[in-house]
């Protein structure tokens, strides 16, 4: 008797208890995280900086019913876009220690205001503090024939370093990054 006993014990444990520990795992994130890099080579690794953002999506609307013009902006959708350097460079004329800084924008007509700031782990633009920036850049925008769906972010290779170039419909945004 007690053969049978335990292994139907056993049985009828697992059964009740895999229920308990279950692990409920939510859908795709409408806006799914991308993260860029410099070099952007997954063979290259020494890395000068990286970008991890989340990609809101158009979908009929336009670029200023998702970030208005003049309105700090979290750079992305969901969490804040963070940059990570790791080494001091000089963002857009200034200088930059190695850190990791959340990215904000400001979109403008022409032009954008880029924004490095030192509070992380920040949802949104909602508790923004300006504070906490640690430089704000004004880049150039301008127009591209091609249109992104997805909001991105790369990086683009020119003598001395880089320029981080945010591209969102056929607007393109390009600030320079040189170590």
């Amino acid at each position: 008797m007690k053969k049978v006993l335990i292994p139907v014990l056993f049985a009828l444990a697992l059964v009740f208890t895999t229920e308990a520990t279950a692990q409920k795992f939510s859908g795709l994130d409408k806006s799914p995280a991308d993260i860029a890099s410099f070099p952007s080579s997954y063979k290259e690794s020494d890395k000068v900086a990286r970008v991890i953002y989340s990609r809101p999506q158009l979908k009929g609307r336009t670029i200023s019913d998702l970030a208005p013009n003049g309105k700090v902006w979290r750079t992305g959708a969901n969490e804040a876009a963070e940059v990570t350097f790791y080494k001091d460079v000089n963002f857009g004329g200034e200088k930059v220690a190695a850190g990791t800084y959340s990215l904000f924008t400001i979109p403008g007509e022409g032009e954008w205001t880029v924004i490095l700031n030192t509070n992380l782990n920040q949802w949104g633009a909602y508790t923004y503090d300006k504070g906490a920036d640690v430089v704000r850049v004004t880049s150039a925008s301008s127009t591209d024939g091609e249109s992104l769906e997805a909001f991105s972010i790369a990086f683009k290779k020119v003598d001395g370093g880089a320029h981080l170039v945010m591209g969102w419909g056929t607007t393109r945004v390009a600030t320079p990054v040189m170590f």
